[in-house]
């Protein structure tokens, strides 16, 4: 019968004394590969299954490497962090590491004080998902032997890995969709956050705009969220020239901005206005939106960072940019295939 102990873990020495042998012929029997008597293991084993002992392996590998993967991260709640932090998370553990998540803000202090502590717990690597590091955190962390690569982020710090989506892909084909649609009031919707991935949607829609002659208005307000976007439409919608086409930079502003223009204004989607967003989340599916949209390729660009940790497959991007992933485009309904349809 297996016996319980509540004030402490099960220790080697523990393991030691019960099976009446020394505490490195514990640490062999349970070491891949070291010598060890059959009935020395035998007498571990039972003295192991008796006990409730684990291997302790994290203090194993701190002797080495911690195999440990820090995940820097804010807005956690959102879908779209949500899905790549269990994607990424999942395709970590698979390759036989330890996630480690450090819920935070966005803005450099915060980040900060999240990569100071990925120091303290001896990280492999440190994964930023949301805000930057200071470069100079960066050198203290690659002087420590940490691999770190930043997410969706504009910002190329010596030393770093990234990896992002085609954000001037993603406003090319937003700007070609709406003027294929007969747009001809375009608007942009973004929120107050002003994240480098956002910021870099918003500047590429409106070169591009420019590129044709196409004069784009920007509207931001609050966090990126489902009622920011229903804010930016009451204010485009309260003047006396609304657009009637907009490109959104996330799908949550998105839904938040279709369902006030519907609602509060009485427009159509897509007879009276078209709307893109951007993400792909799974409410942008749902029957009552069928937004336009388009995926980032979270499968893919996880599977990329775990090949940069592991060493695994080819992971030279060929680009002094990292790797860049190209957005899938997501036709459904909020956007009129031709003009007149």
């Amino acid at each position: 019968m297996r016996e319980v102990h509540l004030t402490s873990f099960v220790s080697a020495k523990m393991v030691a004394e019960r099976a009446g042998v020394s505490r490195s012929a514990v640490s062999r029997t349970f070491t891949d590969g070291a010598s060890v008597s059959e009935e020395t293991r035998r007498k571990v084993l039972e003295a192991a299954d008796a006990l409730g002992y684990h291997v302790n392996h994290l203090a194993r590998q701190l002797r080495e490497r911690s195999n440990i993967v820090c995940l820097i991260v804010s807005d956690m709640t959102t879908p779209i962090r949500s899905g790549m932090l269990d994607v990424l998370t999942r395709k970590l553990q698979a390759a036989g590491k330890i996630t480690v998540v450090l819920n935070t803000e966005s803005d450099e202090a915060s980040v900060g004080r999240a990569m100071k502590l990925t120091l303290h717990y001896r990280a492999d690597a440190t994964v930023v998902l949301s805000g930057t590091p200071s470069s100079s955190l960066v050198r203290t962390a690659l002087a420590n032997g940490q691999q770190v690569i930043l997410i969706n982020r504009d910002d190329r710090l010596n030393g770093t890995e990234n990896v992002a989506v085609d954000n001037a892909m993603a406003a090319r084909e937003a700007l070609f969709l709406l003027r294929r649609a007969g747009c001809q009031r375009i608007a942009l919707a973004t929120s107050s956050a002003r994240t480098p991935s956002l910021i870099a949607r918003e500047r590429q829609f409106v070169d591009e705009g420019h590129r044709y002659g196409v004069s784009v208005s920007v509207v931001e307000a609050g966090p990126t969220s489902y009622r920011s976007g229903f804010d930016v439409a009451r204010r485009l919608f309260a003047r006396s020239n609304p657009p009637d086409g907009v490109f959104c930079v996330t799908d949550l502003l998105a839904l938040g901005f279709m369902d006030a223009a519907r609602h509060e204004f009485g427009l159509r989607v897509p007879q009276d206005l078209c709307v893109i967003g951007f993400d792909n989340i799974e409410q942008a599916g749902w029957e009552s939106y069928q937004l336009t949209t388009f995926e980032q390729p979270l499968e893919r660009m996880a599977s990329h960072v775990v090949d940069l940790l592991t060493g695994a497959g080819p992971v030279d991007s060929g680009s002094d940019d990292g790797a860049v992933f190209e957005p899938v485009p997501i036709w459904r309904k909020s956007v009129r295939p031709l003009p007149g349809e």
